[in-house]
């Protein structure tokens, strides 16, 4: 039995009296490519990590009762007790609706099961865009599955988290979270029905996590950006001579749009003549989708010399800049994946307005320090940032000299998605 597998048994007999049956874990995600693109219906890529949320359980015989450790160990509430009958949602911010929002998603959904006990221990960080509510909803459905044997599979699992965090919660966030940590590994995620995902498995990518300190809340950012697109969809669908054809692929729903038909080019001429706020935020959609495209195919074709090509032409026409300082002597995949990295960066700060002077700072520090790209990890206007690295010796020179501005930092690799580790 492992360490971390040992002591999660040992901290359940502490608390509940017994040994769990069940411990499943999932882990954080990288919100690699595509920053807030989910809510808007397109496709993102997600990193899994390997810094997990573990959950331990076992039946009870009487009601359900949720110990978080993390929570005890900071000397605030830890513990939640419901039954599994009536898991209704307390007050706004109490940490047991993650809980009670699953057994209720579960419960919507058909799935008929008992009363449980449950610890939870997590190495991802709350608030630092690493996605912790996301990986402890995964990891809780997948303990729940394996422990009342629902039958759930990993898309279902994904789904259930999701339902349970932007249904039930009326958390404003995309699939990227839920499907990322389910799934694992590098994963395209298609954000529109049948929500189908795509891992690269074999992509062997070291990334440093920088977690700034600044807490943000998600549900504070999406809903004013959402408002700022549909202001823009809107003026623009009130144009008279906008073409028949861009008004049918402009819907007044953002998440209805069909951005992957738009252009850049064929919509700038209208784009002028809304207002600059919301047309920084469509001009923010094209150019990040457009990306992500190329460096999907980066990934995909990392050795193929035409594709180098193309992706150095891109950054060279739209920021020449994000290519750092780095010569032909780099690894040219890394250079050129960073740049991408770096110009979805520039897109975040400068069009999405989601960037703050301290981020900016560590992100600064860090390529001056040898990072092949950095960008914003999560929604922004604070958490954290990721660093595109070619080895751990190259990583702990970027720690050091980042070393007292970030709160906290790790050095990360892509680790696979939601699991049980222990069932008996």
């Amino acid at each position: 039995m492992s360490e971390i597998i040992d002591f999660m048994v040992r901290q359940h007999v502490k608390l509940h009296g017994e040994k769990p049956r069940v411990i499943a874990s999932a882990p954080g995600r990288l919100d690699f490519l595509n920053t807030h693109q989910d809510y808007k219906g397109l496709p993102v890529v997600s990193v899994a990590i390997n810094r997990r949320t573990y959950v331990a359980l076992s039946i009870s015989k009487n009601e359900s009762k949720t110990v978080s450790i993390n929570l005890c160990e900071e000397g605030v509430p830890c513990e939640d007790t419901f039954n599994v009958d009536h898991p209704d949602l307390v007050d706004r911010g109490w940490f047991g609706n993650y809980t009670r929002s699953v057994v209720r998603a579960l419960r919507m959904k058909g799935y008929s099961f008992e009363d449980f006990n449950l610890t939870i221990f997590s190495e991802v960080p709350v608030g630092s865009g690493l996605a912790s509510s996301a990986a402890l909803q995964v990891s809780l459905v997948a303990g729940l599955n394996a422990l009342f044997k629902l039958g759930l599979e990993k898309k279902d699992i994904a789904e259930t988290a999701y339902f349970s965090e932007h249904d039930i919660m009326g958390i404003p966030c995309g699939r990227l979270d839920q499907y990322g940590s389910a799934m694992g590994g590098i994963t395209l995620i298609n954000t529109k029905p049948p929500f189908n995902t795509k891992t690269f498995v074999k992509k062997d990518l070291l990334f440093i996590v920088f977690d700034s300190g600044i807490r943000h809340s998600t549900g504070s950012i999406h809903p004013v950006r959402i408002s700022e697109l549909k202001q823009g969809v809107k003026e623009l669908l009130l144009m008279n001579d906008l073409p028949g054809d861009l008004k049918n692929i402009i819907k007044e729903e953002t998440y209805e749009v069909e951005w992957e038909r738009l252009s850049y080019q064929r919509l700038e001429p209208y784009l002028r003549r809304i207002n600059q706020v919301s047309m920084k935020r469509i001009v923010f959609t094209l150019k990040m989708h457009l990306s992500t495209i190329l460096a999907l195919k980066l990934l995909e074709e990392s050795s193929n010399t035409n594709t180098w090509n193309e992706v150095e032409a891109f950054l060279t026409m739209e920021c020449e800049e994000c290519l750092g300082k780095y010569g032909v002597q780099a690894n040219n995949f890394l250079r050129l994946l960073g740049g991408l990295v770096n110009y979805q960066h520039v897109l975040l700060r400068d069009l999405y307005e989601v960037s703050l002077p301290q981020l900016e700072l560590i992100r600064n520090k860090a390529l001056e320090a040898g990072s092949y790209g950095v960008k914003i990890s999560g929604a922004g206007l604070g958490g954290s940032l990721l660093g595109l690295v070619d080895s751990r010796e190259q990583a702990v020179k970027i720690l050091e000299h980042t070393r007292g501005l970030v709160r906290n930092a790790w050095i990360v690799s892509y680790d696979e998605g939601v699991r049980v580790d222990f069932e008996s």
